[in-house]
């Protein structure tokens, strides 16, 4: 059995544009909107849809065409604590040595939220029950839930996180099973088309 899952990265937001912690309520921008809506029948078909819950995925997801259900919980974003709501600039300006902390070390939760090793071995849970599921799977789901699947998938150090860059509206593609995944990583929208 294989399984594939396609990680789609919400649209741009205020939240992303400014690179502030999100908490969950920042809706999409104009112009991410009508990207999505651009990018609406273009994505390979599934068997299960899922969203994380925050408002910029469901929004996504509602302007790409895709239904869904009830949102996991694995796939929520990195849960920040104190930080959400608040700017990089501003926590750093603020808090420079736990902000350093927290990016170096993923054990680290300085916010009183989440660390990246809990976020990781979340999202990875989610991955391997995925595994076990016949057919492709789309998710709209947070950057960092992108990131912390892609960890997982290859085995990686919890430490590289922070190496993966995710842009707005892009797909990764995960294949195979656990223990051996394959990555098609960055893949826009709008390119879908010809894909499989």
């Amino acid at each position: 059995m294989t399984s594939r899952v396609t990680l789609i990265s919400p649209a741009m937001s205020t939240s992303l544009r400014q690179a502030r912690f999100y908490d969950g309520t920042g809706s999409l921008d104009e112009g991410g909107a009508a990207r999505a809506r651009a990018a609406a029948g273009k994505l390979p078909p599934a068997e299960r849809v899922v969203v994380s819950p925050g408002v910029r995925c469901r929004e996504t997801a509602t302007e790409l065409g895709l239904a869904a259900g009830e949102p996991p919980a694995e796939l929520a974003g990195l849960r920040t604590g104190r930080w959400e709501g608040l700017t990089l600039d501003e926590v750093a300006g603020s808090e420079p040595e736990a902000v350093a902390r927290w990016l170096t070390d993923p054990d680290s939760a300085p916010h009183g939220g989440e660390s990246v090793r809990d976020l990781c071995l979340r999202v990875g849970r989610w991955l391997d029950a995925a595994s076990r599921t016949d057919g492709r799977t789309l998710a709209v789901v947070e950057p960092d839930v992108v990131r912390a699947a892609v960890v997982h998938a290859l085995g990686a150090p919890a430490a590289s996180f922070w190496r993966a860059d995710v842009p707005p509206l892009t797909a990764t593609e995960i294949s195979g099973r656990t223990g051996r995944w394959n990555l098609r990583l960055g893949n826009p929208l709008q390119a879908r088309q010809d894909a499989d």
